[in-house]
């Protein structure tokens, strides 16, 4: 039996064509604030450096952090 934890922190935005895209960011640090993810979407949306479909990011929308614990099982048949 092999387990694996792993982290991701997704951040959602909305773009100017009102669709929802999310970055994520693997393995986040532990202490990270709500403060800090908020200054980095601030980032994100100021300096427009995304365009997904071609649409502008515009708006922060949410923030979460991921945890997936995920068993895998060795099945000799």
């Amino acid at each position: 039996m092999d387990t694996n934890v792993s982290k991701r922190l997704i951040m959602t935005f909305k773009t100017t064509d009102d669709k929802s895209v999310s970055l994520s960011i693997d393995d986040p640090r532990e202490d990270i604030t709500e403060e800090e993810i908020k200054t980095a979407m601030d980032l994100v949306v100021s300096k427009n450096i995304f365009a997904p479909g071609g649409s502008d990011i515009f708006k922060s929308v949410s923030a979460k952090v991921v945890v997936t614990d995920t068993t895998g099982y060795d099945l000799v048949i």
